[in-house]
């Protein structure tokens, strides 16, 4: 009776870890270290959600004027708020800096490591972490 507790005890755990382990990605599955990116552009989007906060933006481009919307990836939603952020911190129309990695494929996609409120918003100038999984970064 006991190995069969013991057995049930260890397939029950086996199967809650490995759900979570499968569904989470490396950094650099899908994110280029060789590919460092700053862009600077006003809130479009914000997804406050489980596994990682994405935050999407319009950046103009300076020489043709066109603009292009890019979405980043942050943290957790419970490792941005260890780092200063909140739900409300940042809100459609803010301007911001963010400075991280690009996307392997060449989307309009980034890693953020660190993101600066511009002129706008309620903390203008602040530069918050973003929590990024790529290697380096403050590990919850």
């Amino acid at each position: 009776m006991r190995a069969y507790l013991i057995g049930g005890v260890i397939a029950c755990s086996l199967l809650l870890t490995g759900g979570k382990v499968a569904a989470h990605h490396s950094f650099a599955a899908e994110f280029d270290a060789d590919k460092p990116v700053t862009l600077t552009g006003t809130v479009t989007k914000v997804e406050w959600t489980n596994p990682h906060v994405w935050i999407y933006f319009n950046v103009k481009d300076a020489k043709t004027g066109a603009v292009t919307n890019w979405g980043f990836e942050m943290g957790p939603p419970h490792g941005l708020q260890r780092r200063g952020w909140r739900r409300e911190t940042l809100k459609l129309g803010d301007s911001l800096t963010v400075v991280g990695s690009r996307a392997k494929n060449g989307s309009n996609r980034m890693n953020a490591r660190t993101v600066t409120l511009t002129s706008t918003g309620g903390r203008p100038g602040e530069t918050l972490d973003a929590a990024s999984s790529q290697g380096g970064a403050v590990v919850d």
